[in-house]
């Protein structure tokens, strides 16, 4: 069907063909009038492949000036009318299109196979662009493992797997439960479940905080039973616990494709708040290395595709943390100056190749309370020429007795602490790097205190350090700033007396007592969780034998803070950290249906021959692009 919106051509619902025979529904927004003369009527081609529905809202899509999402139909219009044919579909089994949907497995192949499809068709020049946020992006860089024909350009926005095992699928050998939100809200608003009234009103009658605190789940009786399809996919990666063949699909890891893609200009954007930092910074390594043209990464303060937000949870950044208010120009500029550089050639100042990183960098604000009630952290944008940044140096800071966190190695041998971990007691997710987590549970950083806000808080206003459950390490208050840019590690000498279990370490700055907040606020920074079975091999797991000391080390998301004068560092270490994560029964079996529990004591040692240390990412002070 061909129709005209605001002198765009629009052809809908064009069924492309994909190798197996499965149709995709796909539209095509062509520039008309005066612009359709031009150039023989060929045009460069921006591409984006969801399955969010193609004409549907993107929440991605707005500005601080104008909140309202903008649809994909007035974005494709926005393009198009700038001189570019837009070619938006609908991924397999979702919306207008054929076929299964199984989440992120089909879309290297379908993605090279449209790829191919638009190359032949009389209005491509035969230079695509591909865009899109989140899965979106995900499937940008699915299609450049098979290096398809035509692909001249990527603008990935929080996402694309650099290997999902070890982020945004599973995380430190555990499994992030947003898959099963994710899950839930969008087998509701597929038009099958609107087709199937039974369907549909079972899951409307699924109270998911209730599910969530009714674990171990089995296929059948979950909060996906009623649509098959989708519990059968979470399953599968619920399951696959082990690093293996499954987790090296093209679709769920690019880290051994880099070299096969083709060599264009790539943008990655993100931000502190999301769980694809890794991804992220994987795919800039390895991008930048494997070929020569430039790669782009711009990390920002904010939750997933929230940009124009000054803020993420309850902590605010100021107003130089908003997209547009950073770099002058709205986020649909933005990419149309990318897509003019890397498809027409045309210099644009923005896109710096002598300086490819821009990182906001947290802290530096006043610390009150602004209107809206959030914690005013403040923070700054830098440019650096590398990631990590070259002036960057790690800094071990030392587990100490009596809760103290020193960059000094222990002197003498100081006791070991522990702690007790009980499945069926779980210690609370308060914010952090999470997505599609609602009603359940949300992203972004918060003061770390019990709140009935939070699934599984008990004790509203308590300090998550003073959960029985939990290790709390703090410096002194500091005598200077110090500031974090880069990847967070822990190297720990734990053991337990259960087969398995797992270990979470939280990086917190923790400001002062004010008027504002008498008690202080502790605001998460950044976290890492790793199960012991895996603390030698992602795919060899092994159980632990009880009470036998191992050394592992735990991987935090990477980030970029200022601690200021008079603040503490602080590390919190538990065994959980639900429901971001999903429970350790702490008995060996793994998956969603493990048979019972065992409340595991934890120890963590932090003598001279086992300093158990978080490695801090510290660079010096500097002025920054834009101060708040």
């Amino acid at each position: 069907m061909t129709g005209v919106v605001q002198e765009v051509s629009v052809i809908r619902d064009e069924m492309v063909p994909m190798r197996d025979g499965v149709k995709l529904a796909t539209d095509i927004y062509l520039p008309c009038g005066s612009l359709s003369k031009r150039n023989g009527g060929r045009w460069p081609v921006l591409m984006e492949r969801t399955p969010y529905n193609k004409r549907g809202l993107n929440r991605s899509e707005r500005t601080a000036k104008h909140p309202s999402p903008m649809d994909r139909i007035a974005v494709a219009s926005w393009f198009a009318h700038k001189g570019y044919v837009v070619v938006l579909q609908d991924c397999r089994g979702r919306y207008g299109s054929e076929g299964n949907f199984t989440k992120y497995i089909n879309e290297s192949e379908d993605g090279y196979d449209t790829l191919e499809w638009v190359t032949r068709q009389p209005w491509c020049n035969g230079k695509i662009g591909m865009f899109g946020v989140s899965y979106g992006a995900h499937t940008q860089i699915a299609a450049a493992c098979l290096n398809p024909p035509g692909l001249k350009s990527l603008f990935m926005d929080s996402g694309g797997f650099a290997s999902a095992y070890h982020g945004g699928i599973r995380r430190g050998g555990a499994f992030e439960m947003k898959q099963v939100t994710w899950a839930h809200k969008h087998a509701l608003l597929s038009p099958r479940t609107q087709q199937d009234p039974a369907r549909k009103r079972a899951l409307e009658n699924i109270v998911l905080q209730d599910w969530f605190q009714k674990l171990p789940w089995r296929r059948g009786h979950s909060p996906l039973a009623a649509v098959p399809e989708y519990e059968a996919y979470l399953f599968e990666q619920w399951e696959n616990a082990d690093f293996g063949p499954y987790w090296q699909q093209m679709g769920v890891s690019a880290v051994d494709h880099y070299d096969a893609m083709p060599d264009i200009p790539v943008m990655i954007l993100n931000s502190w708040y999301d769980p694809y930092v890794g991804s992220c910074t994987a795919n800039y390594l390895g991008m930048k290395q494997a070929k020569t043209a430039p790669t782009f990464l711009t990390m920002g303060p904010w939750l997933h595709g929230q940009r124009s937000f000054s803020y993420a949870g309850d902590v605010d950044f100021g107003e130089q943390a908003v997209f547009e208010n950073a770099f002058g120009v709205s986020y649909l500029e933005y990419r149309l100056k990318w897509f003019n550089r890397t498809l027409k050639d045309q210099v644009e100042p923005l896109f710096s190749e002598d300086e490819p990183i821009t990182l906001f960098v947290m802290g530096g604000g006043d610390g009150k309370s602004d209107t809206a009630g959030r914690l005013s952290h403040g923070g700054a944008w830098q440019k650096s020429t590398d990631w990590p940044v070259p002036e960057m140096a790690a800094q071990p800071f030392y587990l100490r007795s009596g809760g103290r966190l020193s960059p000094h190695q222990p002197m003498s041998d100081e006791v070991p602490e522990s702690f007790e971990f009980d499945p069926r007691q779980p210690t609370p997710t308060i914010g952090g790097a999470i997505t599609s987590g609602e009603p359940v549970m949300v992203g972004g950083a918060f003061d770390q205190r019990e709140n009935d806000a939070f699934l599984g808080c008990v004790s509203p206003s308590r300090d998550l350090k003073d959960r029985p459950d939990v290790l709390s390490f703090s410096t002194e208050p500091l005598a200077e700033e110090m500031v974090l840019v880069g990847p967070v590690s822990a190297k720990l000498w734990v053991s337990s007396d259960c087969p398995d279990t797992d270990f979470v370490l939280k990086l917190i700055d923790v400001h002062p007592p004010t008027p504002d907040f008498p008690d202080g606020f502790a605001m998460n920074i950044t976290d890492g969780i790793l199960r012991l079975r895996y603390r030698n091999s992602w795919s060899k797991p092994e159980l632990a034998t009880p009470e036998e000391v191992y050394e592992i080390e735990i991987e935090l998301q990477a980030t970029a803070n200022r601690f200021k004068k008079g603040h503490q560092i602080r590390v919190d270490i538990a065994s959980c950290n639900f429901p971001q994560f999903d429970l350790n029964p702490n008995t060996g079996e793994t998956g969603a249906s493990w048979a019972k529990t065992l409340t595991a004591l934890n120890r963590v040692f932090m003598d001279r021959r086992r300093p158990s240390h978080v490695s801090l990412p510290l660079v010096p002070s500097r002025e920054s692009c834009h101060e708040n």
